[in-house]
């Protein structure tokens, strides 16, 4: 019920007024609301509760608040960048989130250009033809295009559009099966999140050794501190 009025409000009431009727009626009527996909805002939540004008970073972006683990913190005032190269998607961005960065770019190790696939589900979109031939196995999902897309390296956009000496509160990464290349195209020296998420299908915490970004997280500097069902939390152990 709550996600059928907040797409009514999205078709229907002037952008104006949608911060205020979020902020007014549904987060401070509605404590629990999350417009996450798996309620990672409300484990953020409890660790920035009191922060009213943070940063965060969105890699694999999707869409202003379905699924989104930064809605939640905008609607708070809090601000940051939204990274997705689905051609088309940062047009919404910017008529919802129009005081955040919203950048059409893929984030990769290298700066160039790389194969994107595109779902009938766009949750589903990846640049992984490991993981695009993995979702055609299922009936509900069908392969829309296959685009070629521009990438970037994690840092090289942070240096280019984080401000100076700005903090980044949490890094979120949702990429379907390039979370870890994403994480590995940073420069932990430089910029080092409080809080950063990522996704693994190794669901089970008595397996988590043979998790690849688990396994590298731990090299820059990041404890595991939560987890939902894929999505992972990871806390700079240096704070």
């Amino acid at each position: 019920m709550k996600r059928v009025l907040i797409s009514i409000i999205d078709k229907c009431v002037p952008y104006k007024f949608k911060e205020y009727i979020f902020n007014r009626f549904i987060q401070e009527k509605h404590l629990s609301m999350s417009f996450s996909q798996e309620g990672e805002d409300l484990v953020l939540n409890r660790f920035f509760a009191d922060k009213t004008n943070g940063c965060f970073v969105d890699v694999g972006a999707h869409h202003p608040f379905r699924f989104s683990n930064t809605y939640l913190f905008y609607t708070k005032g809090w601000r940051g960048i939204n990274i997705d190269p689905l051609p088309g998607a940062m047009d919404s961005f910017k008529n919802h989130r129009e005081e955040d960065v919203n950048l059409p770019y893929g984030v990769s190790s290298n700066e160039g250009e790389l194969v994107y696939y595109s779902f009938n589900e766009p949750a589903l979109n990846t640049f992984s033809k490991e993981k695009a031939d993995e979702y055609l196995n299922h009936k509900t999902y069908k392969l829309k295009e296959q685009i070629t897309c521009k990438v970037l390296p994690l840092k090289q956009i942070l240096d280019t559009h984080l401000k100076e000496n700005k903090h980044t509160d949490f890094l979120t990464i949702d990429c379907e099966g390039l979370d870890l290349e994403v994480l590995q195209s940073n420069d932990w020296q430089k910029y080092r999140p409080t809080i950063v998420l990522a996704e693994s299908h190794t669901s089970s915490l008595s397996n988590i050794e043979s998790c690849p970004i688990y396994n590298f997280m731990k090299t820059v500097g990041y404890t595991l501190h939560s987890k939902t069902h894929y999505t992972y939390f990871y806390q700079d152990s240096t704070c």
